[in-house]
């Protein structure tokens, strides 16, 4: 029996300027609609294409409680947790699935 996986995700845009958090249970499909747009709102209006940071877990209640608590820091705080495991804020969706 294959446990479903969620993601909880940090994306920003080419200058990293602006940080969106977001959770989903399908992180490749997820970034690729960031990167086509659809829609409106956040995403469009500042080009959030760059996944830099991203964590899994398999419960659905834990992965909701940790993005409303990485929503609920500050700037610096999200900036801490990318620079742990991304320093050079690389396009993590280009190294895993690029």
């Amino acid at each position: 029996m294959q446990e479903n996986q969620y993601f909880v995700y940090i994306m920003t845009n080419v200058k990293n300027s602006v940080l969106y958090t977001g959770i989903t249970n399908d992180l490749q499909r997820r970034v690729i609609e960031h990167r086509s747009v659809k829609g409106g709102g956040f995403t469009k209006k500042y080009q959030v294409h760059k996944l830099v940071y991203y964590e899994v877990g398999t419960n659905i209640t834990i992965a909701i409680s940790r993005e409303k608590q990485i929503k609920g820091g500050s700037r610096q705080d999200k900036v801490e947790l990318i620079n742990s495991i991304n320093p050079q804020w690389d396009d993590l969706y280009e190294i895993y699935f690029g």
